[in-house]
């Protein structure tokens, strides 16, 4: 059984998705470990530390020749897979949605495709869940980027000058990123409040120290779907959330969207008017941009600034924090696979539940029912 581990090649990626703590974890196993060269380098990782953890280290035709199983971060393209062995597994974040052709692409090479980021979140796969780690730091990240770009200090500092007022933050949206984001900016000190559209979080705000901001008026709409995250909801329930988000960013310093729909654009969470409505000098961070964005303005990767408002968002947040975020994310690669691993087999054998959760692709064609056409 050999696993290849591909240097990435999206712009600005820096992750990787093995380390040599995996690495030696896999060996035990009794896998075969080869890494690109230079695939641990934006993650400070040398090429020696996963040759003294038992790696082979070679170029990339070299890593992939023969592979049973391909890692990488985000979807490699289909051509690199080639000197594979037929019917060869890739585990990666494939982002199936929006990049239907390469899985196709995938299906056509013959390559068994499975999308980490399509893995269910039931509680046997937590510690496999690639967004709810990468998420996490994503959070961490929003706060930190946001708190360098506001021109204050985020906690109250009584000085013999006078008083510091501390900062305000809104959180719109409480899924994992958002809770860390939550989390992050108490730490801080600033003053935080929150919201989403989901009721069953009001209790998770308020148990991290933040004031919850929910619609009370319009009866029953939970705001839940599937795997914990949040639905579409109705123009009623809309309406009402705009006009209390509204009055609320306008007295807020710093706000973090964190909104997103599987499958579907980010939904629009802050307007040109509501941005103009902040005072100048205030922060906003869209860590929903790589998927359309919560705000109106928002580029990826620029820092755009509109009414004296610094609108700023990343296209791969959990990037920007490459060594830990590449941590986290081989872990949950091997979470993954040993979880499944046959010893008598020599290789992993995936249920039901969870493999067919994640395969895209299989003996040439593309088999997962949520990309059915």
């Amino acid at each position: 059984m050999k696993i290849a581990v591909l240097k990435e090649r999206a712009p600005g990626e820096h992750r990787v998705a093995a380390t040599p703590e995996t690495v030696k974890k896999f060996i035990a196993l009794g896998a075969d470990m080869a890494v690109e060269s230079g695939a641990g380098a934006g993650a400070s990782i040398p090429d020696d530390a996963y040759a003294e953890a038992g790696a082979t280290v070679a170029s990339q035709s070299e890593v992939v020749r023969d592979a049973d199983i391909v890692f990488g971060v985000q979807a490699p393209d289909a051509a690199l897979l080639a000197p594979a062995k037929k019917g060869a597994w890739l585990a990666a974040v494939l982002d199936p949605f929006r990049q239907r052709e390469t899985v196709d692409a995938y299906a056509a090479a013959g390559i068994e495709a499975l999308a980490m980021d399509f893995m269910p979140r039931i509680t046997r796969a937590q510690s496999m869940d690639v967004l709810s780690s990468q998420s996490n730091l994503g959070g961490y990240k929003a706060v930190i980027a946001s708190a360098n770009a506001y021109g204050r200090a985020f906690p109250m500092m009584m000085t013999a000058a006078g008083t510091v007022q501390a900062a305000r933050v809104f959180v719109m949206g409480v899924g994992v990123a958002g809770l860390q984001a939550i989390a992050t900016a108490k730490r801080l000190g600033a003053q935080v409040s929150a919201t989403d559209v989901r009721s069953a979080t009001k209790e998770q705000i308020q148990s991290l120290g933040a004031k919850p901001v929910f619609v009370e008026e319009v009866e029953g709409i939970e705001g839940e779907g599937s795997g914990g995250y949040a639905t579409e909801m109705s123009e009623e329930y809309r309406k009402a959330q705009a006009e209390l988000v509204s009055s609320h960013i306008a007295k807020q310093d710093i706000v973090i969207t964190t909104a997103l729909i599987p499958g579907k654009p980010a939904p629009r969470l802050i307007t040109d008017a509501q941005v103009a409505s902040m005072k100048p000098g205030s922060v906003i961070f869209d860590l929903a941009i790589a998927n359309g964005g919560n705000v109106e303005g928002a580029k990826a990767d620029e820092t755009v600034e509109r009414h004296g408002v610094k609108i700023i968002g990343f296209s791969n947040t959990a990037g920007h924090l490459a060594a830990d975020a590449s941590a986290l994310y081989a872990r949950n690669l091997y979470n993954f696979l040993s979880a499944f691993w046959d010893k008598d087999a020599g290789r992993p054998v995936l249920d039901e539940e969870i493999g067919d959760a994640v395969r895209l692709t299989k003996d040439g064609q593309v088999v997962n029912e949520r990309l059915a056409v």
